[in-house]
């Protein structure tokens, strides 16, 4: 996927699950003669749902979470959770792959706008970083509880993982004579470990101090670590140190 200049106009401000609360009542369901369609109603219960899995395992963890917390959490009953979902396990997948499809689509818009690729992989980083900086809910949920849903769970996190490859497509050869399809695995799971500590650590607010870092290290070894380094321009003094430590040991 190579980066290019858009003329498309700026994205909406996506909204994550668990970004808002099911039992807003903007988001209460009309009743008497005046009530939704079937349809309107079961999309709207769904969304609730979906916030509500989400700030639930988040606040408890997947393991702790109850369907009838997540019921109350959505404003809905158990008997609407299981028209929507066959269970806990289906409804944790249904609000990660809606929401990290949503990420995903963010970051294309980011990096598709980019004058050239190091430009896309910094704002795609970018955009990653601060949609969930700005979603703690989801982030912990969708990053760090993936393991206690099991088998599902952590399929789920290898196919996301594999929806960042298209980020690669075209890309320069790298500067070590090494499989590129493996490299850029190694290089995915680095920047998902980072972020990953910071989650679990309660510093998701704090996750976009990390793009300069995570510019450098997805870059260089394709750029080589000077060119790299010059992507990472609004770096921190003391980043900007061990970056060019780091250069200067590296040929």
């Amino acid at each position: 996927m190579s980066a290019a200049p858009s003329l498309s106009s700026p994205p909406l401000p996506i909204v994550l699950p668990g970004t808002r609360t099911g039992r807003d009542p903007e988001r209460s369901i009309p009743r008497g003669p005046r009530r939704a369609p079937p349809e309107v109603v079961a999309a709207t219960q769904r969304d609730r749902l979906l916030d509500g899995i989400v700030r639930t395992v988040a606040l408890n963890g997947y393991t702790r979470a109850r369907i009838s917390d997540i019921c109350q959490a959505a404003g809905v009953t158990r008997p609407v959770f299981y028209e929507q979902f066959k269970g806990k396990e289906d409804a944790f997948l249904a609000a990660h792959r809606h929401g990290t499809s949503l990420v995903i689509q963010a970051m294309e818009t980011a990096f598709n706008r980019a004058a050239d690729w190091p430009a896309g992989i910094r704002d795609g980083l970018g955009a990653l970083l601060g949609i969930l900086a700005e979603a703690p809910a989801f982030a912990a949920m969708a990053v760090v509880e993936t393991d206690a849903v099991g088998p599902a769970g952590r399929a789920e996190r290898e196919a996301l993982l594999a929806r960042f490859r298209r980020f690669f497509g075209g890309l320069p050869e790298p500067h070590q004579a090494v499989p590129v399809e493996e490299l850029v695995d190694i290089v995915v799971g680095g920047v998902y470990a980072a972020i990953y500590r910071r989650i679990a650590a309660g510093r998701t607010a704090e996750l976009p101090d990390l793009l300069p870092t995570l510019t450098f290290y997805v870059l260089a070894p394709f750029l080589g670590t000077a060119e790299a380094a010059g992507h990472s321009t609004d770096a921190s003094p003391q980043i900007r140190r061990k970056i060019n430590t780091l250069c200067a040991q590296v040929p």
